[in-house]
């Protein structure tokens, strides 16, 4: 049985994985900060479904789920050098999956600073914890917002990503670099796994699918981007849930056939991968908007404004290598998982 740190397991994407690693009989230690870029009740509402009442939750301090015996969460930041240390020394994992990160491509303009503690001090930490602690396979978060300028599309982890628009993204990029160093020098195995724009129940509220349908429930405007000429490839959280459990048994070993001249950035003579994780179904924003105000059964008013500074014109994930490596491809239809995604946030607000 496997023993699997979580970081970020307040979160969106870290509660759910927490969940499907549970059920599949792993034992899983999460850690997150639970901070305040969004309203921690919510945070504090994925940990409780997960056994970890809110009262219970201290700093540095083991909860054990009420509901989940394999299952325990410390709060803890990632960029606490001497805890991260301490975690990794009496912790005993195999695997570690590194989804605790300061999100958000908009914030990061505002708030430079968190970016860096988060996802850049935090990241070496937990780099430095796999390495010195054995830890077979490190799987760690990335972002489709790395592709950055680039235009040819669909995006494939072939490509180039020199260009990123947002310190968010410049972070995500570093993580990759980091991760391909310790992957080089200490044998450490290490996968980046890009997601593309996750939606779902329980899902961020400062994101457009929790913004629109709280906005249109309420009969207030929703904001609209670049007049609402974008593209994004929503990808429903079942799915990447699926992805990156399956992935963490896919150790890589390194290139056997790396060529120097013609180096391909998704991969390495390291043990080192790059995967995309999106549902190859690129939505205009229109026809997005479309399917909440179907799942509502309520026409959205609407103010359009102009692109935002770091946003991209469009998201198109290439997930064949990922379905080379693991069988697996996300498929959920878009109208099915807002389907879900309002059917939660209805029963969630008790709003009928």
């Amino acid at each position: 049985m496997k023993k699997i740190l979580v970081t970020g397991a307040a979160g969106f994407i870290g509660s759910a994985v927490c969940a499907r690693l549970l059920a599949a009989g792993a034992e899983v230690v999460g850690l997150d900060n639970i901070n305040d870029y969004y309203d921690p009740a919510l945070k504090y509402g994925r940990l409780r479904e997960l056994g970890v009442a809110q009262d219970d939750i201290d700093w540095y301090r083991f909860v054990r789920s009420s509901v989940f015996e394999r299952f325990s969460f410390i709060r803890m930041n990632l960029e606490d050098t001497q805890a991260m240390r301490m975690l990794f020394a009496n912790g005993g994992f195999d695997a570690v999956i590194n989804l605790g990160a300061q999100a958000g491509v908009r914030y990061s303009i505002e708030n430079p600073q968190a970016y860096i503690e988060s996802n850049v001090d935090g990241f070496i930490n937990v780099l430095e914890g796999c390495r010195h602690h054995r830890v077979k396979h490190l799987v760690y978060a990335s972002s489709s917002s790395v592709y950055g300028l680039n235009g040819k599309v669909p995006f494939s982890e072939h490509d180039g990503v020199a260009h990123p628009v947002s310190l968010y993204a410049a972070t995500k990029k570093s993580n990759e670099l980091m991760a391909h160093a310790y992957s080089k020098l200490y044998g450490l195995p290490t996968t980046g796994l890009r997601f593309f724009t996750v939606y779902g129940p329980w899902g961020r509220p400062d994101m457009s699918p929790f913004l629109f349908i709280d906005a249109i429930l309420h009969d207030r405007p929703i904001k609209v981007f670049n007049n609402g000429d974008m593209l994004r490839d929503f990808t429903y959280i079942d799915d990447i849930v699926e992805g990156v459990v399956r992935i963490v048994d896919v150790i890589p070993e390194g290139d056997s056939e790396w060529d120097e001249q013609h180096p391909d950035p998704a991969a390495s003579p390291a043990p080192y991968r790059i995967f995309n994780i999106g549902n190859q179904q690129p939505t205009r924003l229109m026809d997005y908007i479309s399917c909440i105000e179907r799942a509502i059964g309520r026409e959205a008013k609407k103010e359009f404004l102009p692109m935002q500074p770091g946003d991209v014109y469009q998201t198109y994930a290439d997930s064949s290598a990922l379905a080379g490596a693991t069988g697996f491809r996300p498929c959920t239809p878009l109208q099915e998982g807002i389907d879900h995604t309002v059917a939660w946030f209805r029963d969630y607000y008790g709003i009928r």
